[in-house]
């Protein structure tokens, strides 16, 4: 059976960046928990329902049983979706029976100042590590470099200091690998 290619994980693809669109009325954002791996699947649908969402995914390499490279391309935050809508949207997602649940989130601005940053890091290509239920860390900004200006913790894993983006309302992230001199304290 041959791998499939990566799928949209954004619609529209520019939603994180139109200012017009995030500030339609009617329109909010839902963090919407699927049913066990129907992640793409809700995600197919709401592209075919033009309701905007984003659910990241990041490239997971793995060797295949006849020794082969496999890439597949799996979801950052399993079972989540950020749905982007009104209620009668969020009613119609529902029909999809992928969803097990939904939360409407309250500070949107924050989701989506998260959302922009992680998806800033995954287009990068960088090499990334899921992180889940956050422990607290030093705060810290990159000084310098692409990423100049995020804000998040610092990990040590192995011996590596990590760079730890993260999702507040979710209490999930994703690390780095960050040379501690372009890290600078809060």
């Amino acid at each position: 059976m041959p791998i499939l290619k990566q799928e949209i994980d954004t619609y529209p693809e520019n939603l994180l960046e139109d200012a017009e669109l995030l500030s339609e009325p009617g329109r909010v954002w839902w963090c919407v928990y699927t049913m066990s791996r129907r992640e793409k699947d809700l995600m197919r649908r709401l592209t075919a329902m033009k309701i905007p969402f984003y659910g990241p995914v990041i490239p997971k390499r793995y060797r295949s049983p006849n020794g082969r490279m496999r890439t597949s391309y799996v979801p950052m935050f399993p079972n989540y979706v950020f749905m982007f809508g009104s209620e009668s949207e969020r009613y119609q997602a529902m029909t999809s029976n992928c969803i097990s649940r939904y939360d409407e989130v309250t500070d949107s601005q924050q989701l989506v100042s998260d959302l922009q940053q992680i998806r800033a890091v995954v287009l990068a290509g960088i090499p990334l590590t899921p992180e889940s239920r956050l422990e607290a860390g030093n705060q810290v900004r990159v000084r310098s470099g692409p990423f100049a200006g995020y804000e998040g913790l610092v990990v040590r894993r192995e011996g590596k200091t990590r760079f730890l983006l993260s999702i507040r309302f979710l209490e999930q992230g994703v690390s780095m690998a960050m040379d501690e001199g372009l890290l600078e304290p809060l």
